[in-house]
């Protein structure tokens, strides 16, 4: 049987290159000459405490905040703007209420003015996928909030982004869906070979879903731990403590 990512168009990850990158909102800047290479294809797990800068890092990854100072690159080029190569997943859904589930899902490719028959078929197909077949006519109110974050990640990967950035887009679920969640992503995740940066306050989330864990604290990267199969969990947990 042919899987969704035989059907779909392959898809390679973006590089990224964050170069002396200072952000801020302010006169102070939250993160201060920050040095990352993030790896095309890679999850990189991004931890630290709350007010760390964490979601300031992924803002300027997508191209929602401009540096204070340095750059941001993707594959090179300097990111300016936003781009339908790098889709973005909040905490909060924002899935907007008037449209069906289906058509939800659909926007991302209603907005590069894809065929209807075609959106529609990539919208069910990747609804099927994150265990949401059924729910396709449903509004988001009629849903729980386990499912209309499946919506969401549905929804950002059927644009087929190079890269998908998620701030801690887990964190309000309660302790049973977060885990189905994490399982979720797993799964989908070996069926796409976009680079994901995943934002978490939570250490073992960080150590589940990453190839590598970013810890930012004051204003910097403090370290990167490799974090793939076979390592010791225990002693990359206890690394990442203390470099938070």
């Amino acid at each position: 049987m042919t899987t969704l990512a035989e059907r779909a168009p392959a898809v390679r990850g973006l590089a990224f290159d964050v170069e002396g990158l200072s952000l801020g909102y302010g006169r102070a800047p939250v993160l201060r000459e920050l040095d990352l290479a993030i790896r095309p294809g890679e999850v990189l797990a991004v931890a630290g405490l709350s007010g760390s800068g964490k979601s300031t890092l992924l803002r300027a990854l997508a191209g929602l905040l401009a540096p204070v100072a340095g750059r941001v690159l993707a594959d090179g080029v300097e990111v300016a703007a936003t781009s339908a190569d790098r889709a973005m997943i909040f905490q909060d859904d924002g899935l907007l209420p008037w449209r069906t589930v289906r058509r939800n899902v659909e926007l991302p490719l209603a907005l590069r003015k894809t065929p209807r028959a075609v959106r529609r078929a990539a919208a069910l197909a990747w609804l099927d996928r994150v265990g949401l077949a059924r729910s396709a006519d449903l509004l988001p109110r009629e849903l729980s909030g386990g499912m209309r974050q499946r919506v969401q990640l549905a929804r950002a990967l059927a644009g087929a982004p190079r890269a998908v950035l998620m701030d801690e887009p887990f964190g309000a679920l309660d302790a049973q869906t977060r885990a189905e969640m994490q399982r979720l992503l797993l799964d989908v995740l070996r069926d796409t070979r976009a680079t994901v940066v995943f934002v978490t306050h939570d250490v073992d989330e960080a150590l589940l879903l990453g190839d590598r864990v970013a810890v930012i604290g004051d204003g910097a990267v403090r370290t990167v731990i490799e974090a793939g199969e076979g390592a010791d969990r225990a002693d990359l947990r206890a690394r990442v403590l203390k470099e938070l």
